[in-house]
């Protein structure tokens, strides 16, 4: 299935985008998912029908989706009392009844990740064009996968479980209570289920469409999430400069937009990525007609994978060098941490802890450059961990 992640600042016009990336792709015969992330049903609007908490079919080849939040943690929070009722008894904790159950902050996110895996593994549909929260929630949305995977690897690591059988016999000579098995069941079927949304946001059919307005603002967006996706290994297939405004607009008070948007849009060509202009209509598009009138990007095919490759240099000079796409990247603003087999890496206001590729793992950090938006980390071997004659 290919994906398509649309997310852009707020009020940009991401939602409406995506609403005609759908239509247009179900109107060729692409059999489409339209997935939003939005509270409030934006999506509806833009389309001319409401969208709710199950896919519905809005138009031939066209479905869309907006997941229930509030249910699914009733359901989550309901089946984790069930599973610990016995340390809850302990406890004498009372039970929340789901009538009294609001979602608590991350819920939301946590629903729309699982609808995005459960979106993109089905068999129904040819495309999924998700709509995202603005660009710093769906940089942090876009994150939370991997972190909680970390998290609970370190707090919970799975090669603890094989010491179940000494869990009593440590409790008593500890004093306290040792962790029970549902804790763990818990944590590995968490893991299991951030692991395959995990795979859905790498996979080599999913990527990232920008949604911006051209001008100072739009173009300050653009820049920093162009940082924040390369640092999470994932390419912008296309720039959608949004609501652009006529060539001329004659002597009026739009000449210094214009102006902005035209400079912006220069200074936009020159991206590795496509630029798609779409002009703006003269009032905001709702329904079916409105957004067939909108010049929106055709999906095109799979983009090419961001790489991070190793490339061996040991014959020349010794080393093996990591290269790291940041574009946009500053080297003032760029830290590298070796902690143990990961490399905790710095890049403006994001952060992100990867771990080492294993042929790097047994050598030692000899230094970096950042050239033409790529950053370059020089390793050499380890003499105690790299035996001569072999690696």
């Amino acid at each position: 299935m290919r994906t398509i992640l649309i997310t852009g600042p707020g009020g940009s016009g991401r939602t409406t985008i995506a609403a005609a990336t759908a239509r247009r792709a179900a109107g060729e015969g692409t059999r489409t998912l339209l997935l939003s992330a939005d509270r409030t049903d934006t999506l509806g609007a833009a389309l001319g029908s409401a969208t709710g908490p199950a896919p519905a079919e809005a138009a031939p080849n066209l479905t869309t989706w907006r997941p229930d939040a509030v249910e699914r943690f009733r359901a989550d929070l309901t089946a984790f009392q069930t599973r610990a009722a016995n340390v809850l008894d302990l406890l004498g904790a009372a039970r929340l009844d789901a009538e009294e159950v609001t979602p608590l902050p991350g819920a939301e996110e946590l629903s729309f990740l699982r609808a995005l895996r459960d979106a993109a593994l089905s068999e129904r549909y040819d495309l999924l064009v998700a709509d995202l929260p603005p660009l710093p929630q769906a940089l942090a949305l876009l994150a939370l996968p991997e972190e909680l995977r970390r998290y609970l690897r370190r707090l919970l690591p799975a090669e603890r479980q094989a010491a179940r059988a000494l869990r009593p016999v440590l409790g008593r000579l500890a004093g306290v209570p040792m962790p029970a098995d549902w804790l763990y069941e818990t944590a590995a079927r968490w893991d299991v289920e951030l692991a395959a949304v995990e795979a859905v946001l790498t996979d080599r059919n999913t990527a990232v469409r920008l949604v911006a307005e051209p001008g100072p603002a739009g173009a300050d967006a653009v820049h920093t999430a162009r940082l924040g996706l390369a640092l999470r290994g994932l390419r912008i297939e296309a720039l959608i400069a949004n609501r652009a405004l006529p060539g001329t607009t004659g002597d009026s008070w739009l000449s210094s937009l214009l102006a902005q948007q035209h400079k912006t849009l220069a200074e936009w060509q020159d991206q590795p990525y496509g630029v798609h202009t779409v002009p703006h209509l003269g009032r905001d598009p709702r329904g079916g007609d409105d957004l067939t009138a909108l010049d929106v990007a055709a999906v095109n095919r799979a983009p090419v994978p961001v790489e991070w490759p190793v490339t061996d240099r040991l014959a020349e000079d010794g080393m093996l060098v990591w290269h790291i796409p940041l574009p946009g990247a500053i080297r003032d603003e760029l830290d590298l941490v070796r902690r143990g087999d990961e490399l905790v890496l710095t890049a403006g206001p994001f952060r992100r802890i990867v771990p080492l590729p294993s042929a790097l793992r047994r050598c030692t950090v000899a230094g970096a450059a950042l050239r033409d938006g790529e950053l370059r980390i020089r390793f050499t071997p380890d003499p105690d961990l790299w035996p001569t004659g072999g690696r």
